[in-house]
């Protein structure tokens, strides 16, 4: 019989879901949530847009997604809402998703079944090096992690039209990372630390583009070569990023605020 996690409610805190929950499944929500409140700590968050999703464990087509109206330091794991790929909110929540909004992050899902963690941001200084007509630049170290491995797309309104995701997933590839034009930022993670960690080095990456360019003195870059050898040095040998920095993280999370975990 599968082993199923016992929650307990918390005065201040949502109940728990209906029906019960994998030990599986309730590990991702733990993660999720806590990558909600670390990106709302990081200053990431956008009053109450804006979505991090992350696919169920052995439940094919189902996701985890914030419920809308929530900001992000307020979700927590029992409020995530578990949708299926058209937004439709499933196992009786209470709550609410923004359905446009994860129209993105559906296209990412059914294009890349390796992204089981899809963070899509309105990072100011992301937003920012996105509407620079030559993108994210070989100015530093964390730069160099996305070398050859990001992907644009030109902003075309507010609504996600069928074939602008086509468009988008194509410009996405393979890629881990990609800059929206005008608009924002979006990473695919293995795992949702993969993700964040990620995240957060494309977000400290375009930070120091803008300080550099904003000395206005002459930028140097590295060669093309040391910029492919440091890619590579930094992916090494490919196993999913943020092994190490995952449980530093959610230390720091649990000196602050646990109750991400309710």
């Amino acid at each position: 019989m599968e082993a199923h996690f016992a929650h307990h409610h918390i005065k201040g805190t949502p109940s728990k879901p209906a029906l019960p929950i994998s030990r599986a499944e309730w590990k991702v929500r733990v993660d999720l949530a806590a990558c909600y409140r670390l990106c709302a700590l990081n200053g990431w968050d956008d009053t109450i847009y804006t979505h991090i999703s992350a696919t169920v464990p052995d439940q094919p087509g189902h996701f985890l997604l914030n419920p809308f109206g929530y900001r992000f330091d307020e979700v927590c794991a029992t409020n995530l809402v578990k949708i299926d790929l058209q937004g439709n909110v499933l196992e009786g929540s209470k709550y609410r998703v923004n359905v446009s909004g994860f129209a993105i992050h559906a296209a990412v899902h059914m294009a890349r079944p390796d992204a089981v963690c899809v963070m899509h941001l309105h990072n100011v200084d992301a937003i920012a090096v996105s509407a620079q007509t030559e993108g994210l630049l070989p100015l530093s170290q964390h730069a160099l992690r996305f070398y050859e491995q990001i992907g644009y797309h030109d902003y075309s309104g507010l609504t996600l039209t069928p074939s602008e995701q086509i468009q988008l997933i194509t410009q996405l590839g393979q890629h881990p990372a990609m800059l929206l034009r005008n608009h924002g930022s979006l990473v695919c993670g293995r795992t949702v630390a993969e993700a964040f960690v990620l995240m957060d080095t494309l977000d400290k990456a375009c930070a120091i583009q803008l300080k550099a360019q904003a000395a206005n003195g002459r930028l140097s870059m590295p060669s093309v070569a040391i910029c492919r050898q440091t890619r590579d040095q930094l992916i090494g040998d490919g196993s999913p990023e943020g092994v190490l920095e995952w449980p530093a993280l959610l230390r720091k999370l649990n000196a602050l605020d646990p109750t991400y975990q309710t």
